[in-house]
């Protein structure tokens, strides 16, 4: 019964439109950045910028290269947008469109409930998120070869691959970008657990993620960017770095699966207290 439960969610979920919003706009916004890097500067910079530090720009501007290029500012802006869009439609849709009372009829529990919209919110979020790495490797490899990769990041990552690593690292990149667009879904799922509009449990999990993100980039709040969200979100790009530094990102997924649980538990407290027959 949980598994039939969860297929009607995933039903529900994938079937409305403003769910694939966000997979409709990275394919737009990858091939407008593609062409960008392509036919402006972007690229000859790219290519003075490994020039300068003695390596052969033929061999690493790759696909592998310009797809955690064009990853970067989407990750950073449109992620966020997409993941809390349907994070706060999640209960908040439901209880606005009065179909609520009617599930909470049958005999299943809240929990159980919120158990089973919160895993179709992850199952999407894991989807989004291989559907943007995937175009991007798709689109970047029309225009550029298969080869060695290049990854850098100002004051994070400045670092050259063979093919064979770049390929399992950019693989390995994503299961923790999947968790960072859980950790965005969550916020906005447990503000949907609220007795507020899905509008507005959207906007105040993007709040907190650009609130964060701001604050990130104080200079005198570097001593404090551990305590930021967006720090612990760096974790998929500095599987590029050289050496790894793997204590740093195993103990971000740990702070970013607490996160998630800190979410979901005060979401459930606050939907149990909540009068949705009345």
């Amino acid at each position: 019964m949980f598994l039939l439960q969860l297929r009607n969610e995933l039903w529900k979920l994938f079937g409305k439109k403003r769910t694939y919003i966000g997979f409709a706009m990275f394919l737009f916004a990858q091939n407008a950045m593609l062409l960008a890097f392509r036919f402006t500067r972007w690229q000859s910079n790219v290519e003075r910028m490994l020039e300068g530090n003695g390596y052969l720009a033929s061999q690493y501007v790759s696909a592998l290269t310009v797809a955690v290029i064009m990853l970067i500012p989407q990750i950073l802006l449109l992620m966020p947008l997409y993941a809390t869009l349907v994070g706060g439609d999640l209960v908040a849709k439901e209880a606005e469109d009065g179909t609520l009372r009617m599930i909470l009829c049958r005999p299943i529990s809240r929990v159980r409930l919120l158990v089973v919209k919160w895993l179709a919110g992850a199952i999407f979020s894991a989807a989004l998120v291989l559907v943007l790495g995937g175009t991007a490797l798709f689109f970047a490899r029309w225009w550029f070869p298969w080869q060695g990769m290049f990854a850098f990041v100002p004051g994070m990552v400045f670092n050259v691959l063979d093919v064979s690593t770049g390929w399992k690292l950019f693989l390995c990149s994503h299961v923790f970008l999947a968790v960072n667009a859980t950790v965005m879904l969550s916020i906005a799922f447990m503000f949907s657990c609220f007795n507020v509009k899905p509008a507005a449990a959207t906007i105040l999990a993007l709040s907190i993620l650009f609130i964060s993100l701001v604050m990130e980039g104080i200079p005198f709040l570097e001593q404090y960017h551990h305590w930021l969200i967006q720090y612990h979100f760096r974790s998929w790009i500095l599987v590029f770095a050289e050496p790894t530094p793997w204590a740093r990102i195993i103990e971000s997924q740990c702070i970013l699966v607490g996160l998630i649980a800190t979410m979901f538990i005060v979401g459930t407290a606050a939907f149990q207290v909540r009068d949705i027959k009345s």
